[in-house]
């Protein structure tokens, strides 16, 4: 289901072919994903593996299904790429300039939701509430392209994003900058309602399969779950996510 939903992206932001893939990491453009069939061979491919690895940019091996199923009867010679839909913004100049801006930093953090059309609804609702950035893994999260531009309804091309090679790192770096890591999780019994979300503030979101990875859970300054009445036992990721920004947005309005 996931690899169906990548797939769905081609339209817009796939590249495919040795030197397109190189003309574009030669210029400086940004990538989602960078395939690169099992086994090519030659010095083409050997040039770009170095371009990339001096670009810092990371791709995956992947069967020659995969490359055929992303760019149909083309010519790809093994290799395809997606740029991304977005720009990437430094997480500590977001930081940086909301403090600087008087307000009160308010980060969305995305562990391991690969979903697609959740992600993008996600963002939609972090946009609605005011967070001031969605930080997501470089590894392991939804692509960002156009079928998560259309679901967010737009509000992709307008919020901050964040890519964190290491979400670790990135929690690290918010806690030394006086921000409280708060993860939504059901392995707590202590509920949402009632716990003060007012200060700075990242808030932690993982899918609905795997939840929040236990390093991240470990970072935690606090750990709040949803009531749940029913027998399903859990939300859908986006659903879940605006209970708990539209909590912070009541409590810093004062209601």
């Amino acid at each position: 289901m996931i690899v169906k939903n990548q797939d769905r992206e081609k339209s817009g932001n796939l590249i495919y072919g040795i030197h397109a893939v190189a003309e574009a990491a030669g210029a400086g453009k940004k990538f989602e994903r960078i395939f690169i069939q099992n086994g090519l061979k030659g010095e083409n491919i050997r040039d770009l593996k170095l371009l990339l690895k001096e670009r810092d940019l990371e791709y995956q091996y992947v069967p020659a299904e995969k490359v055929s199923r992303l760019a149909p009867g083309r010519n790809h010679q093994g290799v395809a790429a997606f740029l991304s839909a977005v720009e990437y913004a430094s997480l500590a100049d977001v930081i940086a300039n909301a403090f600087e801006r008087g307000e009160t930093p308010l980060v969305l953090v995305l562990d391991r939701i690969t979903d697609v059309r959740n992600f993008g609804a996600v963002c939609r609702t972090a946009e609605c509430s005011g967070v001031h950035a969605v930080v997501i893994p470089a590894k392991g999260g939804a692509m960002v392209g156009p079928d998560a531009i259309k679901t967010s309804a737009g509000a992709l091309n307008r919020i901050t994003v964040c890519k964190e090679d290491h979400l670790v790192n990135a929690l690290r770096y918010m806690k030394n900058s006086g921000l409280r890591i708060v993860s939504c999780t059901e392995k707590t019994n202590d509920l949402m309602f009632g716990r003060d979300l007012q200060g700075p503030l990242a808030v932690i979101m993982g899918s609905e399969e795997d939840g929040i990875s236990d390093e991240l859970l470990t970072m935690s300054d606090d750990k709040i779950r949803i009531p749940m009445a029913g027998k399903i036992g859990s939300l859908n990721v986006s659903v879940a996510a605006g209970i708990v920004l539209y909590e912070v947005v009541r409590q810093r309005l004062g209601g």
